[in-house]
């Protein structure tokens, strides 16, 4: 197997963990946790997004969340915004990276704003000139590239237009986001070298929800294709309102666990990181989707 020695994962947990949770919890509960977050060894963290308060009522303290927890030496804090709007929070809360979202279904977006997505990503470009301006970075992301409920399968010659449009607004870093959890090993691997052929100066993450089993080993065949940024989640947390039956972001413990047992650093130190997951999911007052959670590390066998 070709691996990489590292890798980098963001924790999406305060954000695509939360969004979707009866339980809203307080700034205090997040800013705690992401702090414990940053103690443990994580990088990257989106800490949370800029929507409609009435929409996303669990996002609706960001901004404050922001301002309280400030900027840390080399750990970069992002955020998910969807217009103008969200990004003038942004900007005036402190927020330093953001990114934007598309799905990549013709159907889903004709139909709720009569535009492909593509020309949807072409009118990112003032929100990316706002926060360029404002000495914000942006990236990109794309929902569902590897299939939807709408299509079912996803043309490749899809995705790459979306990708086109975003590098024509000036953002180079993409996530490819399986918010529907229908991705395989091999179409995640054949997709990935393909993407990183024709467009190698961009930067790719990846972003698996484990829907059906398969975000482990999508994210090793990802890696197999040259891929080492990723996302997870705290306790396997989040899903989709838009797609029937979704589960969870891959838990952020079971992919450090992996990650720790085959040699592949990551930085972040997997028990303190087991014990933010239990504090949020004792907090939330549900089980989460872990392995680890409930089995425990594999070295924790050995006598």
């Amino acid at each position: 197997m070709k691996l990489p020695s590292k890798v980098v994962i963001c924790e999406v947990g305060l954000r695509d963990g939360l969004q979707n949770e009866p339980k809203i919890l307080n700034v205090s509960e997040k800013l705690k946790l992401a702090e414990g977050l940053i103690e443990a060894g994580f990088k990257v963290i989106e800490l949370g997004s800029f929507m409609n308060p009435k929409a996303v009522p669990q996002m609706a303290d960001t901004d404050e969340l922001f301002r309280l927890i400030g900027n840390f030496e080399g750990v970069e804090l992002r955020a998910l915004v969807a217009n103008k709007k969200g990004v003038e929070r942004a900007i005036d809360c402190g927020c330093k990276k953001i990114k934007l979202n598309v799905s990549a279904s013709k159907q889903h977006n004709l139909a709720n704003i009569n535009k492909t997505p593509g020309e949807t990503v072409a009118g990112f470009a003032e929100n990316v000139d706002l926060a360029l301006k404002n000495g914000l970075e942006v990236s990109g992301s794309i929902s569902m590239p590897f299939g939807s409920p709408w299509e079912g399968l996803i043309p490749i010659d899809d995705v790459e237009e979306i990708v086109e449009a975003y590098i024509g607004v000036g953002i180079k870093e993409i996530s490819l986001s399986d918010a529907a959890g229908v991705a395989t090993p091999k179409q995640v691997y054949d997709m990935c070298c393909s993407m990183q052929k024709k467009y190698p100066h961009v930067k790719w993450w990846l972003h698996f929800h484990n829907t059906r089993g398969m975000a482990m080993a999508n994210i090793l065949a990802a890696m197999e294709a040259g891929i080492t940024n990723f996302d997870t989640a705290l306790g396997g947390t989040g899903g989709c309102p838009f797609v029937p039956g979704a589960a969870g972001n891959i838990s952020s413990e079971d992919v450090v666990h992996m990650m720790d047992e085959m040699g592949i650093a990551t930085g972040i130190d997997l028990l303190k990181l087991i014990e933010l997951s239990r504090n949020l999911l004792a907090l939330l007052g549900h089980a989460g989707d872990s392995y680890i959670q409930k089995a425990g590390r594999s070295k924790d066998l050995y006598k």
